[in-house]
């Protein structure tokens, strides 16, 4: 038996508690990992809440990062004692997933822990972290440099806004950061920002196509303010969309690709082979300031996860939340 959050669906309704769960309930793996720390992200508040259909299998350990140390081990690529992490790929969804005690996974699905990372900082950064290098990385291999011009991030304190403009100024970017809350603008300079704009100015129905400004695009929120950033780019400048929490929907016209060449990156964190994996973890390694990383997250034991989570839903909650599943 071991303590952490079980998700269940019967004829008592939705319902997450926290609670011992027999190790039966794990699915099928060949490495079991004695986890230290996991995180809560946006994704993980919806599964908990049950606010959107985010859990395919009952019962379910929600949580879709973990870090520990694997205990047990039938895959060739893992022994006991390796200190792993692992994002995505459907955990908490499909596969029982990291806010817990134990977790049991394919060998496949883990990277190894950066030595510059602790397991907390490894959390730190999580699926969101891991997210912004992704959409860094497309901007680079699109050819976007520093010297080009601004570099928008929308959704600018939430964990992928907050990672990406600390990866962005390390690395020479001028960013400006679109957020609801702007009393935040302090926080957002000190990860590196060099402009802090209102969402309101992105968030609600624009023309095709604007005047030029940005020459690359991290955006986390879809709907309208993806239309405006894509209406907004500079010529042949690059969008990577990795979210919506604004909306599915993309309320835009074919103008700023046929007439300006601007190139939109779909950014997909869950299923991202190992390779792209292993190089964004090195990268976040050597780019990302630990320092930035701490201010910008929170610390909760598992016993509050199910109460932070409506407040990551109601947008209460800026940067990262690490949870120390052993408490």
């Amino acid at each position: 038996m071991f303590k952490g959050i079980l998700i269940t669906k019967d004829e008592a309704g939705y319902q997450a508690r926290l609670q011992e769960i027999d190790d039966a309930v794990l699915p099928e793996g060949d490495v079991s990992v004695r986890v230290a720390w996991s995180t809560l992200n946006y994704k993980d508040g919806l599964a908990i809440t049950g606010k959107a259909p985010v859990v395919r299998r009952f019962p379910m350990v929600p949580g879709i990062d973990l870090a520990g140390s694997v205990i047990e081990s039938s895959s060739s690529v893992w022994k006991p004692g390796d200190q792993v992490v692992l994002n995505g790929w459907g955990v908490g969804e499909t596969h029982c997933g990291g806010l817990a005690e134990r977790a049991r996974v394919r060998g496949e699905w883990l990277v190894s822990l950066p030595q510059r990372f602790t397991p907390r900082q490894a959390m730190a950064i999580g699926t969101a972290g891991y997210t912004a290098m992704l959409c860094v990385l497309a901007l680079e291999q699109h050819g976007v440099k520093p010297e080009d011009g601004e570099i928008l991030v929308t959704g600018a304190n939430g964990g992928v806004g907050s990672v990406a403009i600390a990866l962005l100024a390390t690395l020479g970017y001028r960013t400006v950061a679109s957020t609801g809350r702007v009393a935040e603008a302090e926080h957002l300079r000190a990860l590196g920002a060099t402009a802090v704009i209102d969402r309101s100015e992105l968030s609600t129905p624009g023309k095709p196509i604007g005047k030029e400004r940005w020459a690359g695009v991290v955006d986390t929120v879809g709907s309208h303010t993806l239309a405006n950033a894509c209406a907004t780019t500079r010529y042949r400048g690059a969008v990577a969309a990795c979210g919506l929490a604004g909306g599915m929907d993309f309320p835009a016209t074919v103008a700023p690709f046929i007439l300006r060449g601007v190139t939109l990156y779909g950014i997909d964190s869950v299923m991202a082979p190992l390779a792209v994996r292993q190089e964004a973890w090195q990268r976040l390694a050597r780019d990302l300031d630990p320092a930035k990383l701490e201010s910008m997250t929170r610390e909760i034991g598992l016993d509050e996860a199910l109460a932070v989570a409506g407040e990551l839903l109601a947008g209460k909650v800026r940067g990262r939340v690490v949870v120390d599943v052993n408490r």
